[in-house]
């Protein structure tokens, strides 16, 4: 078998546009899973807030928070964030440079935090419950920090203030993820190899965005969503259908990694 693990971003990718997985799609995972290939889901959102989107697809590999934590099986396999120290650290940094009121968003294990000016649920729904905190004492571990910025020469200056984080930006706004340097989405993949016991090469890997292009290219085919940036699509093995015109279903469909 040429695969043995599909690995998927998961807005833009797995989700529509509606923030949920079609029936179509749902039914050529379930095919893959009875031929013993594993189902992953690899993203930038954290734990918590990954789960309300997954229903009865109850992934084999979950990696969240932008590759700081990953899981296989119910297990954790690997975690990596910020200190409480630390993450004071970046945030007062990202408040020193965009000023006291952008906005910040924090994931911890267990939690989103967000010193939103409107409900987020107002925004978007998607992001379910998050907490509210100014953060102007935040004094939790974090395995993700998120801020909107808005001017790119102050996105330079922070990542350069800021030089033992990973940080990428969201093509669909103005929010930057940072992580420790090195915790990326590959990072997490080859500890799930590890777990699994397997290589990259054994994975298909599917995005669409920035945080999704080491993963393209780290594994053993890389696969960009029809709606996915250029970016992506320059570094893919193969360009599929949009994730609102069940791009992933038709693939799997047509070109099962099974046959291959």
């Amino acid at each position: 078998m040429g695969c043995k693990l599909l690995l998927f971003d998961l807005d833009g990718t797995l989700l529509r546009s509606d923030k949920t997985i079609s029936e179509r799609t749902l039914a050529a995972l379930f095919q893959c899973r009875k031929q013993g290939i594993r189902i992953g889901v690899s993203t930038s959102r954290g734990r918590q807030n990954v789960l309300s989107f997954l229903g009865a697809l109850k992934p084999d590999v979950l990696i969240t928070s932008g590759g700081a934590l990953a899981e296989f099986g119910s297990r954790y396999i690997f975690q990596a964030g910020f200190s409480r120290e630390e993450t004071k650290q970046v945030i007062a940094a990202i408040r020193e440079v965009c000023g006291a009121g952008c906005e910040i968003t924090a994931d911890t294990a267990d939690s989103h935090y967000w010193n939103y000016k409107t409900d987020p649920k107002k925004q978007n729904p998607s992001w379910g419950d998050s907490i509210y905190t100014d953060f102007l004492d935040f004094g939790q571990e974090s395995l993700k920090l998120c801020a909107e910025i808005f001017d790119e020469a102050q996105a330079k200056r922070l990542q350069a203030l800021l030089p033992d984080c990973d940080c990428i930006r969201f093509s669909d706004g103005y929010w930057y993820k940072f992580t420790k340097k090195g915790i990326t989405k590959e990072r997490a993949i080859m500890e799930v190899c590890a777990a699994c016991g397997i290589g990259p090469e054994d994975i298909f890997a599917f995005g669409d965005d920035y945080a999704d292009i080491g993963m393209l290219r780290l594994c053993g085919k890389g696969i960009a969503m029809g709606n996915a940036i250029d970016e992506v699509k320059r570094e893919a093995d193969l360009v599929i259908g949009s994730s609102d015109e069940d791009g992933i279903a038709e693939y799997l469909e047509q070109y099962a990694p099974w046959k291959e």
